[in-house]
């Protein structure tokens, strides 16, 4: 394990965009969504500084998504869709159905809304049978779970929840849908790495900072952690992931290629 500090420097600047672009999860959940944008997304995931890891849409755009990016000729890039999203309260039969739809039409990656608020009132189990049901639909295929850290903000809560997604199958545990006041903090990242730590499933389990990560210098904080954590070595698009929308322009400006824009309330 290497200290925070020995990281930080390196990822102040121009070395953590680099990075973080091809750790992204770029992505567009927006009401109005349309093919056009996502087109455009897809072609927005291919930068001059490398591909970003993934696109995340809404189920309906994935076979969309995966024929644009093999005609650009970036089949790499992942395609990950959501599901028992944004609010996380969908019955476990609807929540699998939706699951295995996406499956079928291309997605390589499902993002998986926790129920949350059943894990604030003490129920764990059901939560424990959606992540262990879409896990098993996924198979070889990636779930990331998102706990909606900032909703169950007591940081024995979040330990519980990154716990329990571990311990029934997850291939990543996320921070957040980017659709309530409090998404990617810290404190939040922090604890979920030490959870991963705490399960000895480093080798297994990923982590993804989503929403509220807007620049080169905060997403450089967040490698920095997960190298403290981990080794440097662990910051691949395997085990570390951002997920946003606005975050890309910023990383573009800092390594002098593009314009700014103004940040957006759409980072997941």
């Amino acid at each position: 394990m290497i200290p925070e500090t020995a990281f930080a420097p390196a990822c102040a600047t121009t070395e953590a965009a680099i990075r973080a672009i091809r750790l992204m999860d770029l992505t567009s959940l927006n009401d109005d969504d349309h093919d056009a944008r996502i087109i455009a997304l897809c072609h927005q995931a291919k930068t001059s500084f490398g591909n970003t890891a993934a696109v995340c849409i809404y189920p309906r755009f994935v076979a969309l998504a995966k024929q644009t990016l093999v005609a650009q000729g970036t089949p790499s890039i992942k395609v990950a869709t959501v599901v028992n999203f944004p609010h996380g309260d969908g019955d476990l039969a609807t929540v699998l159905e939706e699951t295995r739809a996406a499956l079928l039409d291309g997605a390589d990656e499902i993002d998986l809304v926790i129920p949350w608020r059943a894990l604030k009132a003490g129920d764990e189990a059901f939560a424990r049978a959606l992540v262990r049901g879409c896990k098993a639909l996924c198979g070889a295929r990636l779930l990331k779970v998102i706990i909606e850290s900032g909703e169950l903000k007591d940081p024995t809560l979040i330990r519980m929840a990154s716990l329990l997604a571990i311990e029934e199958g997850a291939d990543f545990i996320k921070t957040s849908t980017g659709k309530v006041a409090v998404n990617a903090t810290p404190e939040a990242c922090r604890a979920m790495l030490a959870a991963i730590a705490e399960c000895g499933a480093q080798d297994r389990v990923g982590f993804k900072a989503a929403g509220g990560v807007k620049s080169a210098r905060e997403a450089g904080e967040y490698l920095a952690m997960a190298a403290a954590h981990f080794g440097d070595e662990w910051l691949v698009a395997g085990r570390f992931r951002f997920g946003a929308s606005s975050l890309l322009d910023q990383l573009l400006v800092t390594l002098g290629e593009g314009k700014m824009s103004p940040a957006t309330d759409h980072d997941h």
